[in-house]
């Protein structure tokens, strides 16, 4: 996804779930009928692959990624973010 493009769900105190596909072979976010998924190549170890998770879906949103919060999910494959105010 380009920056921004997701930016109509970047609202102040909204909730964004996503699936992780960790180990994947590209960084992407892809919206589909199901919801967004995230695919990032880092390994799910150390906050790794959440950070990198973090940093694609602040991308898309058009966001920095520290006004991203990991609210739900820390060591599942969904996860849920708060946009900070």
């Amino acid at each position: 996804m380009t920056k921004g493009e997701l930016a109509h769900l970047a609202k102040p105190g909204a909730e964004i779930a996503v699936r992780v596909t960790p180990k994947a072979s590209r960084n992407a976010v892809l919206a589909d009928a199901t919801g967004l998924r995230v695919l990032v190549t880092a390994v799910p170890e150390d906050g790794k692959a959440n950070a990198g998770v973090q940093k694609l879906l602040a991308h898309a949103l058009g966001i920095p990624k520290s006004r991203l919060e990991l609210i739900r999910g820390a060591t599942a494959r969904d996860k849920v973010f708060r946009v900070a105010g």
